[in-house]
């Protein structure tokens, strides 16, 4: 790690120290009244006599960390008890940062990188050098491409996001060795409560929700929640609109005095005219540094979706604590595009045209997981348990239009886009699974978490022959944690993760997945009863066996190219964290991280020792704070937020064969946000985003042909919230 890198990585450390000494600790919580009781009592936060310790939910907590979470291994685990590197956004962080969707979640977390290098509105989320490409709802992995129609989950409907960094394969499956992001949805309360929200903000921005719970039946075995949201936004580009709707209601029923039984479902609708193409370089690699406000767009674009999910669950809880649960999910995507991007594909290569295609795409995700879990005594000690199953199905199926081309006039009108079935796909991909991990106690301060899965992996090609299996492939998880005193913790961990490529060898067989593996040490501070979390964590990820191209035999692939399993990507880097309460009153959400991703081997031998991904940046720092006044201005609130990113840049070819280096250098946005409680009833909140209106280009071009990925980042904007609680 060079100089460049030491010092926020020394400032960083010296900052989640400082805050963490055991001075500061009792002047926050007024240790000197509180002894007696042998708690911290944090009032702002409403955590109960026992703090956060073993409390999931953060709806109501005004909280910017959870007690417990099992996204990382399905065990209930307190941030410090996860041997990785975890994030929580909670329902209080959402609020005060005015986020709707999962995008505003990914800016917000440390070491996550919203990317949109396939254009403006084909966003992809990056972790660790790699893309995320599963989103977990309750535990229950999906599939996710941002690059086709590019779901955004809206927040309206969720508790909490949590986030584990690494590979994740012991709770996804296949994927990439990047990160899990689980949305874990509201529930219902059995206290009434019903609040009513409007906000208007800056390009004609409006949105309204409304939330409503509470009990169905006067013994409070019922109950029901009800979620429905709706946003009108245009945007800064000129001409450019967008509506996203949702609807989502879910049930809870006591069925004995052992069982729980949950049914809900969510309809999200979202439609936009600004989709695929950003604006284009010049054909010398430049910037052509036009208006914000320019839309490069036509006017009969358009994206529609929609997504239903129906889901459940049951909860039996059995003699001795433990439980059997059963989870599912249907989801169905219907989504329509037709859109356009400025290229340059008619030779010389120097006359901007368009792009033009329509597209329709079907998925149908379903997911199934039964496990069990429980405790275990042995050798005098208690051990944790968890047992189960799961199966996953992924039914895609996309509609081709024609024309599909590539010399579109930029004055020319809409297409007359008529069904082509040469453009269709239709593929069913299958995962079934059995796993196990168990949490074992070998000592008062040290616990090791070992884990296992084996998958069969299953790709149906409907209208092709691409098909290819991957049969009991193995996934290993080991982690081992030592409490150092009552808040500190050291711990080593190791996961994998696994993903089917279709390229084959000189045999004309599937190579063997490509494998991510993910080695961690850090250390965790846990204080004020868990309303406080800190971690350092360093980590090295090699992803193994990456399609090569083998040199040592000519294209006798059926004419193809023969390839062997031999190349190899490494990430390194560390990840700084500080989420929950420095005081009663002040919340806090801070993280750094620097990330090195290169080439170890790669079937062009120039890209050796080379960055992998030169358009994600190394390091990332974000922070997001706010305070709560006392005494006679207890009624307000403030805080604020701070991104910065390092530089990014693409190495451009050019028409006459040589490169031109594009970048975008590093930068920093600050918003600020105040609240004001005017009553029980009525909250105001103003958020002020980018408040020195920098200007920045949020993703780069990377090609003269295909040129329309610049895209700029939001100017100064405003959004004023009421809402109204009973």
């Amino acid at each position: 790690m060079n100089r460049h890198h030491l010092s926020p990585l020394a400032a960083a450390i010296a900052i989640s120290l400082w805050v963490a000494q055991p001075a500061n600790a009792e002047t926050a919580t007024n240790a000197s009244t509180e002894e007696s009781k042998g708690t911290v009592d944090l009032q702002v936060t409403q955590v109960d006599a026992q703090g956060l310790q073993g409390q999931e939910t953060t709806e109501g907590t005004q909280s910017y960390t959870t007690g417990a979470m099992s996204t990382g291994t399905k065990l209930p685990l307190s941030i410090r008890e996860t041997p990785q590197a975890v994030t929580v956004i909670t329902r209080q962080r959402m609020d005060d940062q005015n986020m709707t969707s999962i995008n505003d979640v990914v800016k917000a977390t440390p070491g996550l990188f919203l990317s949109q290098a396939d254009g403006p509105g084909r966003q992809g989320y990056k972790a660790r050098g790699f893309d995320i490409d599963n989103i977990m709802y309750d535990g229950l992995p999906a599939s996710y491409t941002g690059w086709t129609m590019g779901v955004q989950p809206n927040l309206a409907m969720f508790d909490r996001v949590e986030i584990v960094r690494g590979a994740t394969g012991l709770v996804t499956g296949a994927g990439n060795p990047s990160a899990a992001i689980n949305m874990v949805r509201k529930r219902p309360t059995t206290t009434p409560q019903v609040s009513l929200t409007g906000a208007a903000g800056s390009w004609d921005d409006y949105r309204s929700e409304l939330d409503a719970s509470g009990a169905l039946n006067d013994s409070g075995t019922l109950r029901g929640r009800v979620v429905g949201s709706y946003q009108d936004a245009n945007d800064f580009r000129d001409g450019v609109e967008s509506d996203h709707g949702l609807f989502y209601a879910i049930g809870e029923a006591d069925l004995g005095e052992n069982t729980t039984a949950t049914l809900g479902f969510s309809r999200q609708e979202d439609q936009t005219n600004f989709f695929w193409g950003g604006l284009p370089i010049g054909t010398d690699g430049r910037h052509l540094d036009f208006s914000r406000s320019t839309n490069p767009g036509s006017d009969w674009e358009n994206k529609d979706l929609r997504i239903d999910t129906v889901f459940g669950e049951v909860e039996h809880r059995l003699v001795n604590d433990w439980k059997l649960q059963l989870r599912g999910s249907a989801s169905t995507l219907d989504g329509q595009f037709r859109g356009s991007y400025q290229s340059r594909y008619t030779p010389p290569y120097t006359t901007l045209e368009r792009t033009v295609w329509q597209s329709g795409h079907d998925e149908d995700q379903k997911a199934l997981d039964l496990f069990a879990t429980g405790p275990v005594e042995a050798f005098g000690r208690t051990h944790e348990v968890v047992v189960g199953t799961s199966k996953r199905i992924y039914d895609k199926t996309d509609t081709g239009y024609s024309p599909y081309v590539t010399d579109w006039p930029l004055d020319g009108g809409k297409p007359n886009f008529v069904r082509d079935s040469v453009f269709d796909g239709h593929s069913v991909t299958t995962q079934d699974s059995a796993y196990l991990t168990t949490r074992l106690s070998l000592a008062d301060p040290l616990k090791l978490i070992l884990g296992g899965r084996l998958d069969w992996y299953d790709y149906d090609d409907r209208l092709g022959d691409g098909d290819y299996k991957v049969t009991r492939n193995v996934t290993r998880y080991a982690g081992l944690i030592y409490d150092l005193d009552e808040h500190h913790s050291v711990y080593a961990s190791y996961t994998d993760i696994f993903q089917p490529q279709t390229e084959k060898d000189v045999s004309l067989d599937v190579l063997e997945p490509i494998v991510g593996e993910n080695y961690e040490v850090g250390i965790k501070g846990e204080y004020f009863d868990g309303a406080l979390n800190a971690s350092v964590a360093v980590f090295q990820i090699d992803q193994l066996n990456r399609a090569a191209v083998d040199t040592s035999v000519g294209p006798i692939c059926n004419g193809a190219t023969c390839y062997v399993a031999a190349g190899k990507v490494r990430s390194q880097g560390i990840d700084l964290e500080l989420q929950g309460a420095l005081t009663e009153n002040w919340q806090v959400g801070a993280g750094y991280s620097y990330t090195r991703t290169h080439y170890i081997h790669d079937q062009d031998p120039a890209n050796e020792n080379q960055r992998f991904d030169t358009a994600t940046p190394e390091d990332l720092f974000k922070l997001t704070t706010t305070y709560r006044f006392q005494g006679p201005l207890e009624k307000l609130r403030v805080g604020g937020s701070v991104y910065w990113q390092s530089r990014m840049y693409n190495d451009v070819p050019l028409v006459d064969g040589s490169n031109y280096r594009i970048e975008q250098g590093s930068y920093a946005i600050a918003d600020l946000m105040a609240g004001y409680q005017v009553n029980e009833n009525l909250d105001l909140q103003v958020n002020a985003n980018n408040i020195f209106d920098r200007k920045y280009y949020s993703s780069i071009g990377y090609d003269v042909i295909w040129g329309s990925t610049d895209t700029y980042g939001d100017p100064r904007s405003y959004m004023l919230t009421a809402k109204w609680s009973l």
